[in-house]
Parts: C-alpha cells; sequence; structure tokens
C-alpha cells in the first residue's frame, strides 16, 4: 500500500453567517492522506513525515468536473478555424453537411479527439460523456477512433460512450448499426428527435429502449422538440423508462421543452421524470427560454451541465471550461448570494458540493475518492463567480498532466 499526502490545501469549512444571513464562507488550511487513490485522513497538523507528497500551495481543493454532453468525433478543435454555414432546414441541414463532411473527417477523428480530451483535463475534468456517430455514412469508424482515442487517457479520466444515431435511428435506417455499436465499445444507447427526425415517437423510442434493455444499458436522448411536443415526447419516455424497467438509467439531452412548459404542466412532467429518475443534461442555450435549472433541482431532478460541441461544423463556440458554464448558469438563473454560487458547482460535479445548505462540510470525507482539484480561488462561489482558474487535477490520487508531459502519483 502507497501513503502519499497532498499538503496545504485550502478546504470549505462552514459558512459565515451574521444576523442570520451567509456573509461568506469559512476555509481552513488542510493536509490529505491517500492511500491507494482513496482519501483516509483529513488534518490540520502538518505530518511529521511527508516525503511523498504534493505542495498544494494554499489552493482551493474542489471536486473534479465532469462534462455530460460532447461530441468528441467531429469537431474542427486542433484544425484550422472554420465558421458555420448558414441553416436553410433547420437540422437537416446539418445532417446533409454530415454526409459529405463526416469522411473528410475521419483520418483526423482520433487525433482531434485526444486534442479535446487534453482541453478538457487542462479545464479539470475527470469524466467526459461523449456522443459518437452511429450512421450509414460512416459505419462505426468514428466509434473506434472515439475509443481508441478514449482508451489512451482511461488512466485518468472515466467516460460513457453514446452510440448517437445523428440522422434518425429509424429515418437513416441505423438500427442495426447501434446495435453493432453496443457490442464495439458504447456504452449507452442514443436518439434524436422521434418526433421531427425519425417521424414515429413510439416506434423510436421502443427501439431505443428495446435496445438498451437487450443489452443492460441505459439512454440518453436529444430532445429538441419545444412546446407541447416536446412535453409529449419526455411523457412517452417516461413510459418507457419505466416498462422496460430502466428507472435510473435514463438521460434527456437538451430537453429543450422544458423552457416553454407553463408551470402547471412542467409540475406534471417534473413528476413523471422524477418519479423515473430521468435526469436532464444542459448546455445552457442563451438563444432561447433556458431550461429552468434551479426548479428542476428543486423538484429532485438531477441535472448536468454539457457543452455540447467546440467548434465544429454546428456551432463555432465552445471552450470546454465548465466553471465558464456554470458562471453562465449562475449568472443566467440570478445566482449572486454566497449559497446560490456555491452550489452551482453541483451542476459541474456529478452533485457533490462542499457544503450542503446548513453550511456544514460534506466533501471531501474520509474514504472518498481522491479526484479532485486545485483552483486559484478563495471558495467555491468566488470560483463560479469569478471564473477561477483550474491549477492541478487529481485522479484517484494521481495528478493528471498532459500525454504529452508527466504524471505523478500522490
Amino acid at each position: 500500500m502507497t501513503i502519499q499526502w497532498l499538503l496545504n490545501v485550502k478546504l470549505e469549512k462552514s459558512f459565515d453567517i451574521e444576523d442570520g444571513e451567509i456573509r461568506g464562507t469559512k476555509t481552513e488550511l488542510c493536509h490529505l492522506k491517500i492511500e491507494d487513490g482513496t482519501i483516509t485522513e483529513i488534518t490540520n497538523q502538518l505530518p511529521e513525515t511527508h516525503e511523498l507528497s504534493i505542495d498544494g500551495q494554499g489552493y482551493l481543493l474542489l471536486p473534479s468536473l465532469r462534462d455530460m454532453h460532447i461530441h468528441i468525433d467531429k469537431t474542427y478543435y486542433g484544425g484550422p478555424w472554420k465558421a458555420c454555414t448558414p441553416i436553410t432546414n433547420g437540422i437537416f441541414t446539418r445532417l446533409d453537411e454530415e454526409k459529405k463532411l463526416l469522411p473528410k473527417l475521419l483520418p483526423t477523428a482520433q487525433e482531434r479527439a485526444e486534442k479535446m480530451i487534453e482541453l478538457y483535463i487542462a479545464n479539470g475534468h475527470t469524466h467526459i460523456r461523449t456522443h459518437c456517430n452511429i450512421d450509414p455514412v460512416i459505419g462505426l469508424q468514428n466509434l473506434e477512433a472515439t475509443v481508441n482515442a478514449l482508451k489512451k487517457y482511461e488512466d485518468v479520466l472515466s467516460y460513457d460512450i453514446v452510440a448517437f444515431p445523428q440522422h434518425g435511428l429509424l429515418r437513416s435506417d441505423s438500427v442495426q448499426l447501434v446495435k453493432d455499436a453496443m457490442r464495439n465499445g458504447a456504452t449507452l444507447v442514443g436518439g434524436v428527435d422521434p418526433a421531427t427526425v425519425d417521424r414515429n415517437i413510439e416506434k423510436s423510442l421502443y427501439t431505443i429502449f428495446d435496445i438498451a434493455n437487450e443489452n443492460n444499458k441505459g439512454v440518453d436522448i436529444h430532445l429538441h422538440d419545444p412546446n407541447s411536443l416536446g412535453a409529449f415526447t419526455f411523457e412517452r419516455m417516461a413510459y418507457y423508462t419505466e416498462q422496460t424497467g430502466l428507472k435510473g438509467k435514463a438521460t434527456i439531452s437538451h430537453g429543450i421543452a422544458l423552457g416553454d412548459l407553463d408551470e402547471s404542466k412542467l409540475t406534471d412532467i417534473g413528476e413523471q421524470l422524477k418519479e423515473q429518475e430521468i435526469d436532464i443534461t444542459t448546455t445552457i442555450p442563451i438563444n432561447r427560454p433556458t431550461i429552468p435549472v434551479p426548479l428542476l433541482d428543486k423538484m429532485g431532478i438531477t441535472v448536468s451541465v454539457g457543452h455540447d460541441s467546440i467548434t465544429d461544423h454546428w456551432s463555432p463556440f465552445g471552450t470546454g471550461d465548465t466553471i465558464q458554464k456554470l458562471s453562465i448558469l449562475a449568472e443566467r438563473f440570478k445566482m449572486s448570494d454566497e449559497h446560490s454560487l456555491s452550489t452551482a458547482l453541483k451542476y459541474g460535479t456529478g452533485g457533490i458540493k462542499p457544503l450542503n445548505a446548513d453550511g456544514e462540510r460534506v466533501w471531501p470525507k474520509v474514504g472518498d475518492e481522491a479526484t479532485m482539484m486545485l483552483v486559484d480561488s478563495s471558495c467555491s462561489a468566488e470560483a463560479i463567480a469569478r471564473r477561477g482558474a483550474i491549477k492541478s487535477l487529481f485522479f484517484k490520487g494521481k495528478k493528471v498532466e498532459s500525454k504529452l508531459g508527466s504524471e505523478q502519483t500522490i
């Protein structure tokens, strides 16, 4: 067993409350003992012997980040700049583009995917959920590039790969391809707009959940349809989740209609999603009504953020900086007080936050996995509001560096 130390790190201790109001966050300088990737001691006393150690230099220790919706298999990142072409036929403009574009991008798909992974590591991520095109144009070739890229980094991050029939599971006759993908590295079954793209809500959802059930996997479905059409699709997705016994294993990506519904309808839909433990992933769009993240959270629905794309033919934007994304979320929903800002962190960490609602430390604690990051901020609230810089990243006790650099274990 290897015993190591992470010294001189700032941990949030409690909220600083004055006259019943939260004025700030109390922190303390601590030292963490780590054994085989697990935190086994947290102390304020500097250990007498600490030959195997890393100095945290007083930076704030926070849980590491998770991007729960990205497409690393199709990106311009790492190559020359290229803006998007105008949209003339909605989503179908982009689908038609892909028929010509994806084969051209294939020779460098793995290289570009690896560069995106490096970007995520630099921005404090230890988990990536990527959607990967599975369609007659590219077959399983993008999946092969994605699997190969991620396998190179599985000692420093975890990941999910969604078999994503971008051109429509039914529309592009990709059912068998998705089934093949589930035997070749994909870990979740994807889908896109059963109404608008596949033109058959019931058959599309039935097929998606059937493939998932057959492979004992979960689902993650892109749902962009707005208003009542989107709401109806949510209801049917909840139905199939229950029928197939996939409670807690289904994700709605985007869920745009959640930003369109009135309070009564949103409450009704929310109860169905909560009952089946269906979680939501959002990019916090600012070009349309954003889904009501704080309200959904209050209803008991898990919400996570993702970047969706980083400079590709769908969008020229995207940075891979989830702290920035959380800052946008907080600003969008006027989360400007100490408690709200610190709470925003959980949307990028899989629900983990250092302090609970009562201001008591809940992370880190003895027994937790030593997967975390050091941030140049005084507290998590400042990290979100001022977009704190990531200084170091650790995965199961290992200090993560670029694959072009070195790795050091703690």
